[in-house]
């Protein structure tokens, strides 16, 4: 898929229709060394002002090639470090947005921050620009663990930063954690919790730490010897997830938490989740529309990616030219495994027979699949029943295990990936 393709995809959608927005800001200040993210360490200010500039020339260039005006449902900002731009910066932006995907009037606009950045101008304008929900970094509260990956915090901040926030009308804050840090124990991971919750978030993220030193080679400096094994992270993550349950939380998935009124736990007990490469979402438009280097898009008739070389990406749009660098096409039988495999994360449970007569086809087509499940359903981690699979309850921080087991693109033999938990 080149930008001819992704031109032609814009250009046939549902001129009624939704769309997502996502825009990426591919620099911080710092280099954390747990870092997956694709960022670098912008140690002027122009680099982020010229992005600022591009991006409102990308919004334009997108929006062309769309032709109608489409409201957005959903704004999510991330990176890198989002609030790396400045207060000016970021309403150009956002007016940009406004002038070319009107908001809905219960968009979400969502962006991540480093609380360490946060200023009360920033506060402002987020107010300003309709911001509702702000995720914070956080990763760890022990100083220890933030010394050995590059993130030093103190909670003290922290809760400043969320302070501000509310204090400006914000009152969405979800809290990014992480297990399976150097230097992580019960002890520190359980009090981390604590903290956390002391916070007041309606949502927490609980990721484990994906070790991939052959792909972000800043993780080489991380010290592996002061890393939890296999059996350590399995025993953080559980911990973890107890802690958080018993402090009232719904899990989400495998890695979201959110209070009980929570609209994603509405969503997750009306079975209407979904999930997309940016997490868990309650509303997930058909169309979301990837802005920046690196960015990722989804359309009804496929993936596309913007190119991640920063100079790259400035060359294409200031020349006119979408910055697509690659994409897929889906075929019905991609739309079929993608609904199975998002209702094994989501829900956990899937009728075969019931999405493959969504779809119009027939279910009973799974045998090879079934012969992989067969092997998780002799662990306890799933369970068989005809055309319907459910994970149990052992099995959920597996359940990318088992949703892989429909993925046809993903081989296994070849790749280096990082660990399920």
């Amino acid at each position: 898929i080149d930008a001819a393709a992704y031109a032609a995809w814009l250009a046939a959608g549902d001129a009624r229709a939704p769309v997502s927005l996502y825009l990426h800001v591919p620099y911080c200040k710092a280099m954390c060394w747990y870092c997956g993210c694709h960022t670098k360490v912008a140690a002027r200010y122009q680099p982020v002002e010229d992005l600022a500039a591009r991006l409102i020339d990308e919004i334009a260039l997108v929006a062309r090639h769309v032709g109608t005006v489409r409201p957005a449902t959903q704004i999510h900002w991330g990176g890198g470090t989002p609030n790396m731009l400045r207060p000016a910066d970021f309403a150009r932006v956002m007016a940009a947005l406004d002038r070319h995907f009107p908001r809905a009037d219960t968009a979400e606009v969502a962006i991540e921050m480093d609380p360490r950045l946060l200023t009360q101008e920033m506060a402002a304008e987020c107010l300003m620009s309709g911001v509702n929900r702000v995720s914070l970094g956080v990763q760890d509260f022990d100083s220890e663990v933030q010394r050995l990956i590059n993130r030093e915090q103190p909670f003290d901040l922290v809760r400043q930063a969320v302070e501000l926030l509310r204090a400006h009308g914000i009152a969405g804050i979800n809290l990014d954690l992480m297990y399976g840090l150097p230097g992580q124990t019960r002890e520190t991971i359980l009090k981390t919790i604590d903290l956390a919750h002391s916070l007041a978030p309606d949502r927490l993220a609980l990721f484990g730490y994906a070790h991939v030193p052959w792909m972000k080679t800043h993780q080489r400096l991380i010290d592996e010897s002061r890393m939890p094994d296999a059996a350590s992270r399995w025993e953080l993550m559980t911990l973890a997830n107890e802690r958080l349950r018993s402090l009232g939380y719904v899990q989400i998935g495998f890695d979201h938490f959110a209070k009980a009124d929570d609209p994603m736990v509405l969503a997750l007990k009306a079975g209407k989740l979904t999930r997309n490469f940016q997490g868990y979402a309650v509303e997930d438009a058909a169309t979301l529309i990837g802005l920046g280097p690196s960015a990722i898009g989804t359309l009804p008739q496929g993936y596309v990616q913007n190119v991640a070389d920063t100079g790259a990406w400035h060359r294409a749009i200031a020349a006119g030219r979408l910055a697509t660098a690659r994409g897929i096409a889906l075929s019905d039988e991609d739309r079929l495994r993608r609904a199975i495999i998002e209702r094994l994360l989501c829900d956990f449970a899937v009728d075969l027979d019931a999405v493959a007569r969504a779809h119009g086809m027939t279910g009973r087509r799974f045998a090879q699949e079934k012969v992989r499940l067969n092997d998780l359903a002799r662990d306890g981690l799933v369970e068989l029943d005809g055309e319907r699979i459910r994970i149990t309850e052992l099995g959920r921080p597996l359940a990318r295990i088992a949703a892989a087991c429909f993925d046809t693109y993903l081989d296994t033999g070849k790749a280096k990936h990082s660990k399920a938990v």
